[in-house]
């Protein structure tokens, strides 16, 4: 099965989502998605089984719980269709840094201005 067609659930993609800041239990992913989806407990543990069969996602055992975390290189199939189209938002990207970095530059010179006039 193609990853677009696993990401394509918005419930899936909203649990990646919450694996990527880190290993989560099933409880805390199933509270979540329950709160912003309404679904049932049983739905999200077949959105997580579905994960973990493709190889999205990893789940260990811990006592009585069960831990999920990101598998990312089933993610590189994603980057991989996306690189043609990188292009469209890069040079936009490497503009913003450098706006960014102007700016910061700009408060570090006023900001030493500040300090010589202090003194």
């Amino acid at each position: 099965m193609h990853a677009f067609d696993i990401l394509g659930d918005p419930v899936r993609r909203r649990i990646l989502e919450l694996l990527a800041d880190g290993e989560q239990s099933s409880g805390a992913i199933t509270k979540v998605i329950q709160d912003q989806f309404g679904i049932s407990q049983p739905a999200v543990s077949q959105h997580l089984r579905v994960l973990r069969d493709h190889g999205f996602a990893t789940v260990r055992p811990e006592g009585t719980r069960r831990l999920y975390a990101v598998t990312p290189e089933r993610l590189q199939e994603v980057d991989d269709w996306l690189a043609p189209f990188r292009h469209y938002w890069e040079q936009r990207l490497d503009a913003l840094a450098t706006e960014i970095a102007r700016g910061k530059r700009e408060r570090r010179l006023k900001a030493r201005a500040t300090e010589s006039e202090d003194t």
